[in-house]
């Protein structure tokens, strides 16, 4: 008889950590598809739901430790997305999984942040309540927190909160010792649960059949859990009804009715060697075993053991259970395996991305470095394009210089003192206008065209008998709002007086023109002198050095404006039949 013991022990040993459904194992393989699809295509929110829908299987199947543990992870995800509608769900349905394990405190915590973030008001009062029902000692404040959570499930039509604020409000009658309200509670309870809920009906019935054997009550006990085995959630599922039919065969013991227990407890042994529920079987087993040897009826229990040994084999081949605790702990396995993955692949993009980021930081940092110092090049050659255009701009012409003084001292020497003081007149009020311009790029229009007057007005003096000039402003030029750059254009009218005009045998015409051309300003110096070959011919070599770096540095303050100020300056000097044809386009 020992050894049968014995060995009938270790074999529930074997067996006495396995516990699952077929309902439950195919709803977590199900959902752990969805949240491999969803980890591949990095869809978040779909990963967050598979979470909470798993979690959700197991606190249906009155797993609570395993729900904690699907919601704590859903809720981290749905935080990171702000997704405030679901954050609150996931975070209500943890704080009611952490209660069901007397977790009071951390479901406390969990109710507070349900109600801080609550998507709608009545979401955001009953979980304000259930922190109230949780946080006071008072009954009756905890009774009015329950009352309230109540009128806000019977509006809501939310069946499940409404049984479990009635098995509450049980609660506190029993701590107040009202037993008729609390019988009362737990009935509404369990008739609210009974429809839409199955787990939460058992519990609920459990805990009603509880109270009535706290209470002495047996005869109660035995209805309500009598009135369970009637439901359909439970005929169907051969593994609850045996398990109902255990708890009725212990309230006959406690009743203090052993046949009547034995009775169940035979009849509970056959269903479970029928279907396959070897824990079940090994249970009943225990419990007639136990019975049978207060009664020391030791045949009837050797024969009991025998029997259960002998349908071992055929009760393991039969017992869904095994399978579907490895399939369980399998996809647990891979679970976890695929968040291992997870982090190593989130571990890898992180270190990429600082990488990354690293790299767009330098690349920035070096482009702003470039930039800066393009831009401190930029400035500097502008400087030093502004210095290089102000020295040819201040740069009078020497031969200019030494003419007009040559000119004076033989007005002075042939005692023409008039003439002498005119033409200092004229040379000083044109060194003031160059003077008091040379520090301006571009100068008003007309203060350019008196500083020519004057220019041409001297060189006439000089050389009375070689030329006549004219100088025409077409009326469409806007002679008040244009500015030209200062004494651009009397070197072009020197060359054309000393190096066409002078070497004529007959007087001379040179003729300045300025006209609006294309929102272009078009300046033409024409005069009838001998021409730029002829010129050269005439020249000494001292004349050619001279007017080689004269006509230099022209077009050098030429192209220096044209860099400085986008005026699109173009000049060109040609021979024409008649003289010299010089003419300059400019932007406005």
């Amino acid at each position: 008889m020992n050894l049968i013991r014995v060995f009938a022990f270790i074999f529930i040993l074997f067996v006495n950590s396995i516990y699952s459904q077929s309902k439950t194992t195919q709803e977590v393989v199900a959902e752990t598809s969805k949240l491999r699809k969803a980890v591949d295509t990095k869809n978040e929110a779909a990963e967050a739901e598979s979470y909470y829908n798993i979690g959700e299987t197991f606190y249906n199947n009155g797993n609570f430790p395993k729900s904690e543990e699907y919601f704590i992870k859903s809720k981290n995800i749905y935080e990171k997305l702000n997704d405030k509608q679901n954050l609150e769900k996931v975070t209500r349905k943890l704080a009611q999984s952490q209660e069901n394990q007397n977790k009071l405190k951390s479901a406390l915590t969990n109710y507070e942040s349900a109600s801080k973030v609550g998507y709608t008001q009545s979401s955001r009062a009953i979980n304000s309540n259930d922190v109230s029902r949780l946080a006071t000692p008072s009954a009756a404040k905890k009774t009015e927190a329950i009352q309230n959570n109540i009128k806000i499930s019977e509006k809501d039509n939310n069946k499940e909160d409404l049984a479990a604020s009635y098995s509450q409000m049980a609660d506190v009658n029993i701590e107040q010792n009202n037993i008729p309200k609390a019988e009362e509670n737990l009935n509404n309870a369990y008739k609210i649960s009974v429809k839409e809920a199955p787990q939460q009906a058992l519990a609920i019935n459990q805990k009603l059949t509880d109270f009535y054997i706290d209470n002495k009550n047996f005869d109660k006990a035995i209805e309500a859990k009598k009135e369970i085995l009637k439901e359909d959630f439970v005929k169907e599922n051969s593994q609850k009804k045996v398990e109902q039919i255990q708890e009725l065969a212990d309230i006959y013991i406690k009743k203090n009715d052993p046949e009547g227990a034995i009775v169940l407890l035979k009849n509970a042994y056959d269903i479970a060697l029928n279907k396959g529920h070897t824990l079940e079987a090994q249970k009943s087993v225990q419990k007639l075993d136990s019975l049978y040897t207060i009664s020391e009826n030791t045949e009837a229990s050797v024969r009991l053991y025998r029997d259960f040994l002998g349908k071992i084999p055929d009760l393991v081949s039969k017992d869904r259970s095994l399978v579907d605790n490895k399939i369980l702990e399998d996809t647990e396995q891979r679970i976890s395996q695929l968040e291992q993955e997870k982090k190593l692949k989130d571990e890898l993009i992180r270190k990429k991305n600082i990488f990354n980021y690293s790299l767009i930081a330098a690349l920035l940092i070096l482009t702003v470095l470039i930039f800066f110092i393009f831009r401190t090049l930029k400035k500097v050659q502008i400087k030093n394009k502004k210095i290089s255009l102000q020295s040819l701009r201040r740069e009078m012409n020497p031969h200019f210089i030494f003419n007009s003084l040559n000119s004076v001292n033989q007005f002075i020497a042939t005692n023409n003192e008039l003439e002498a003081n005119q033409y200092l007149t004229k040379f000083s009020k044109l060194m003031r206008g160059v003077m008091k311009n040379s520090a301006e790029d571009f100068i008003p229009f007309q203060q350019e065209i008196d500083l020519l007057q004057n220019y041409l007005a001297l060189e006439k003096t000089r050389f009375a008998d070689k030329f006549d000039y004219e100088i025409i402003v077409d009326d469409d030029v806007n002679q008040q709002n244009l500015q030209i750059p200062g004494m651009m254009i009397q070197p072009f009218l020197e060359n054309a007086i000393w190096h066409g005009l002078r070497y004529k045998t007959e007087k001379g015409f040179l003729k300045l023109s300025f006209k609006k051309e294309n929102q272009q300003l078009k300046i033409k110096i024409k005069d009838n002198g001998i021409g730029i070959e002829d010129s050269k011919k005439q020249k000494t070599i001292h004349q050619k050095n001279r007017e080689g770096r004269g006509m230099k540095n022209t077009l050098e303050r030429i192209r220096l404006l044209n860099d400085l100020y986008r005026k699109n300056i173009v000049c060109s000097i040609k021979d024409s039949p008649d003289g010299v044809l010089v003419q300059i386009l400019m932007n406005f």
